[in-house]
């Protein structure tokens, strides 16, 4: 609000005193309660309180006028003297202002003759001394002018025309200035649960009481699929056999309505029903705002809720499966996806229906062919990646599926039972439609990732172990929760040139491709060295050189166990510890003990110690190597450690290397819910009779 001038001033004859207020107002709601804020502060101060009334409701029309037709800023210039006030109200708006034809007092002024815009200079020409219109470079503006009523013995004096009644074939009396304010300044109570019925309510029955009406109706649409309905009723309701008034609500689209009074079309009933039709449109206005700003909220809250579940998949399928859930039925009756292969053909991904029974049908309408069938809409959407309507039978609209400049599918939603998509709803489908595209996307690349880093784990470990007479041989491995991530344990068995057996179990620092490349390495080095017949002091020597040279800065833990059986039947192992754990050996007798020396790890120094030690498993004995994400596997601050493995590898004596690997591998799985942090790689080596 922006005051552009206020000032009191002595005229002429030094009597009388002016009092001017000059105020610009937004095209806002408010603005007529603070155009009749000013007029009342002016008559106050210059002593005009007999005036209020009718001040009041002209201006609240006037300003209320302004608001609904000119939607522009509004300038009201008050002025106040010893006779009367001067209200002069202007918008800035282009274009002609409605007037009303000149006729004397006594001749009924027809509604239907007036226009919408000029209607409300009906209450100006009935209540004012004075009225006229002003037509300005920048705008275009109404008067009017209210003379005190000065008493004397002949009665009321002044240029003010006299009051007059209702034409002679109306009923009932003209209302006063004072009624119709009240009427039209009153609000809805922004507090109640029903503000907006209870004030229509109110408003109608003031309304019928003044004219008259045995009662009259609101109706309202809010082109939200329920129809036309009664907003408000007051007594008895119109009936289509008699004579009404009825009038529409200036709302935006979608609202659309009418009020309808059980009256007949003359008099004040018409002029009264268009303006409290005018007031109640603006509160209309104001709740269909709110309830657009609620909804977007609405709309907001639900694509953050959808972005999240689908962030959360990373499983193609279990994506496919999700997007049809997030649409119906909040959305549409049904949804479904679908997906272009490898050589940009539909197919058919997931469906559903909010009517179990119609999916059936659904599906058979999907698969359809035909120049005019929904498949081929799904074709023109995922070749053109532009929206279509579908056509009966599947109603609904069709969305394509986009991410990274890449067309990957379409989604199709039906409409509502009661309505189709409206603007709103169809923002929203696109919204979806992007957000389900990259999430498809996303899960696509980390199931290709998850694919890679699976063959590429498996291209690390034997396909198979030997089977050797006499000598057992179980592996048991599993990867760290991560899926997608290549972990640096392995473990290898192959033969040696002099006839016994080269048992490898290694671990590699770290994770990812890089590890796996080093991985790869170790394992080829330790081949070809070793089918060479190089004695294995030399190889982990060899070794070593290669992981410092060539390593990354990564390092390597290795056991090597080279296996021959005796004579006696006993199995002969030459043991090398490069900075690995020592396995558990156990007895048949359920002794189990740590074996070996620990020596230097590959990859850290250019010099490395590899004692060697001798261990002989009889016959029912069992050798068990291990990594450390066995012993290391974790449970709050507490770990696994060695001291338990040993502590469960003593009741599996008399057990075959494939139960001891399975049992050991289950145990410490089970020591945490948490899911592994690092790989685990067992291998048993058992001496079987």
């Amino acid at each position: 609000m922006q005051a552009v001038s206020a000032e009191a001033s002595v005229g002429p004859d030094s009597v009388r005193q002016e009092h001017v207020r000059r105020v610009r107002l937004p095209a806002d709601r408010r603005t007529p309660a603070a155009a009749r804020a000013v007029v009342r502060a002016v008559l106050s101060e210059g002593g005009l309180d007999e005036l209020l009334n009718e001040a009041l409701l002209l201006t609240t029309e006037l300003s209320t006028n302004a608001v609904v037709h000119a939607r522009t800023e509004l300038e009201i210039e008050v002025v106040a003297d010893g006779h009367g006030l001067t209200v002069t109200v202007t918008d800035f708006a282009a274009g002609q202002l409605e007037t009303l034809t000149a006729r004397p007092r006594t001749e009924e002024t027809d509604i239907s003759e007036v226009s919408e815009r000029g209607r409300g200079l009906l209450l100006v020409d009935h209540f004012s001394s004075r009225w006229g219109t002003t037509h300005l470079r920048h705008g275009k503006g109404v008067w009017f002018r209210l003379d005190r009523k000065i008493p004397t013995a002949a009665g009321p004096t002044g240029d003010r025309l006299p009051e007059i009644g209702p034409p002679p074939e109306s009923t009932g009396a003209a209302p006063s200035a004072k009624a119709l304010a009240t009427l039209l300044q009153s609000a809805p109570d922004p507090y109640g649960d029903d503000a907006l019925g209870d004030f229509a309510t109110d408003l109608l029955a003031r309304v019928c009481e003044l004219v008259g009406a045995a009662g009259g109706v609101v109706r309202l649409n809010r082109g939200d699929g329920g129809g036309q309905q009664q907003l408000a009723r007051y007594g008895r309701a119109p009936r289509a056999d008699v004579p009404t008034v009825r009038v529409p609500l200036t709302v935006h689209r979608p609202y659309s309505g009418e009020l309808e009074l059980d009256a007949a079309p003359s008099g004040y009933a018409a002029p009264l029903a268009t303006l409290v039709a005018e007031r109640l449109s603006l509160h209309l206005e104001n709740d269909r705002l709110r309830r657009a700003d609620l909804r977007r909220q609405t709309w907001l809250t639900f694509l953050a809720e959808a972005s999240e579940l689908l962030a959360q998949s990373l499983d193609v399928e279990l994506t496919m499966a999700l997007i049809p859930q997030l649409v119906v039925p909040r959305l549409g009756q049904w949804c479904a996806v679908h997906t272009t292969d490898e050589w940009g053909r539909l197919e058919l991904a997931t469906a559903i229906h909010a009517d179990e029974s119609a999916l059936p049908q659904l599906h058979a309408a999907l698969k359809e062919s035909g120049p005019d069938s929904a498949l081929a809409r799904l074709r023109e959407v995922s070749r053109t990646g532009g929206q279509a309507p579908l056509g009966a039978p599947t109603d609904g609209i069709a969305l394509p599926l986009i991410a990274r400049g890449q067309a990957l599918g379409t989604l199709a939603v039906g409409r509502h039972n009661r309505q189709r998509h409206d603007p709103d709803e169809i923002a929203v489908l696109e919204d979806v439609a992007r957000r389900a595209g990259l999430a498809i996307d996303n899960a696509r690349i980390h199931d290709e990732r998850r694919r890679v880093a699976r063959t590429l784990q498996q291209s690390l470990l034997p396909p198979v172990l030997p089977v050797v007479p006499g000598i057992g041989f179980a592996a048991e491995y599993v990867p760290t929760g991560s899926d997608i991530e290549v972990g640096g344990d392995f473990y290898d068995v192959m033969p040696l040139p002099d006839g016994r057996w080269l048992v490898v179990v290694g671990d590699v620092s770290g994770k990812g491709v890089q590890a796996a490349a080093v991985t790869g390495l170790v394992r080829d080095v330790i081949r070809v060295l070793a089918r060479d017949g190089k004695p294995l002091p030399e190889v982990l020597a060899r070794l070593n050189d290669t992981l410092v040279e060539r390593g990354g800065g990564r390092y390597c833990t290795l056991a090597l166990a080279a296996v021959g059986r005796s004579t006696d039947g006993l199995l002969d192992t030459t043991l090398y510890l490069a900075g690995h754990d020592r396995p558990v050996l156990i007895r048949a007798d359920g002794r189990a003990t740590f074996v070996g020396t620990g020596g230097t790890a590959l990859g850290l120094i250019d010099a490395i110690a590899s004692p060697a030690t001798e261990v002989q498993i009889r016959r029912g004995d069992a050798l068990v190597f291990y990594t450390d994400g066995v012993t290391e596997r974790r449970r709050g601050r507490e770990l696994f450690g060695p001291e338990r493995l040993r502590t469960a590898s003593g009741p599996l004596a008399g057990y075959s290397a494939d139960v001891i690997a399975a049992r050991l591998r289950s145990t410490a799985i089970g020591f945490s819910i948490d899911p592994p942090r690092d790989d685990i790689a067992i291998l048993v080596l058992r001496n079987d009779p």
